[in-house]
Order: structure tokens, then C-alpha cells, then sequence
């Protein structure tokens, strides 16, 4: 008797646990998925169950953070951004929409230190690391005429 209940004890908890393993994935899948079809609240739901089950999963921080970009949520945007990078300190993405957002509250040296990291990390999106610098440069003599 207790040969089939550990047996099935046992059977409960593999099932269990291949059922979280698998379900959160496909919560971050199905969440990217709404992302691209611009269904933005039905994705944040699910990057957010997605976190609940795998709360080190920098790409949900991320697209949520991505999300919030779009409802022009500036302050949980950059909660997001922030964690994604607590998580994944080399994220391209993360240090470049953390720039944009440094440019529109003014805080260029906070720029131009993400800009450095950004330099040293960049593989994919360098040439947006030019662009905001160059926008910088020509904002700042604007600054010191004044």
C-alpha cells in the first residue's frame, strides 16, 4: 500500500513539475506573440504570468518594459529597464531605451555613461548608440550658449 502511494506521490510531483516548466515558456511565447500583434494589455498579462513562474527572465522585463513605452508609462518603463539590466547587466536593448529615456528627462551624464557601457557591449545596435550621441552633441552647446 504505501509502494502505490508513494508511487503515485511521485507521479503527482513529475507532473507538477514538467507542467510549471513548460507553461511558463509558453507564457512568454504566447506574451510575445500578442506583443506582435500590438495587443499590448492581453501581452502584458502574460509577460507578467510569465514572471510570477520565472521572475529572472529579463526578456519579460523587458517587453514589458517595451509596453509601457508604447502607453507612454514612463516611470514603469524605467522600473522595467532596470530590472531587466539587474538581470541581464549586457541587454542592448535595455541600455539603449534607458538612453532615450535619460535624453528626454535631460540627464545627459547618466547618457553618456550608458553610452560608454553601451560602446563596450554593443553588437547589434551600435549604430543607434551614434545617433543618440550625436543628438547629444548637438543639444549640449545649446546648453552652455545659454
Amino acid at each position: 500500500m504505501t509502494r502505490i502511494i508513494k508511487l503515485f506521490t511521485t507521479i503527482y510531483f513529475l507532473i507538477s513539475f514538467f507542467t510549471n516548466a513548460f507553461g511558463s515558456e509558453n507564457f512568454f511565447k504566447k506574451g510575445f506573440e500578442l506583443y506582435q500583434d500590438k495587443k499590448y494589455e492581453d501581452a502584458k498579462f502574460m509577460f507578467e504570468r510569465n514572471i510570477v513562474f520565472n521572475p529572472k527572465d529579463a526578456n519579460s522585463y523587458l517587453y514589458l518594459a517595451k509596453i509601457y513605452n508604447h502607453q507612454e508609462n514612463q516611470k514603469k518603463e524605467e522600473k522595467n529597464l532596470n530590472t531587466t539590466l539587474l538581470i541581464e547587466p549586457n541587454n542592448e536593448d535595455a541600455i539603449l531605451m534607458l538612453m532615450k529615456i535619460g535624453l528626454e528627462k535631460s540627464n545627459y551624464s547618466k547618457v553618456k555613461d550608458l553610452s560608454k557601457k553601451f560602446s563596450d557591449i554593443c553588437k547589434n545596435l551600435c549604430e543607434e548608440n551614434k545617433k543618440i550621441l550625436d543628438s547629444l552633441a548637438n543639444i549640449e552647446p545649446k546648453n552652455n550658449e545659454s
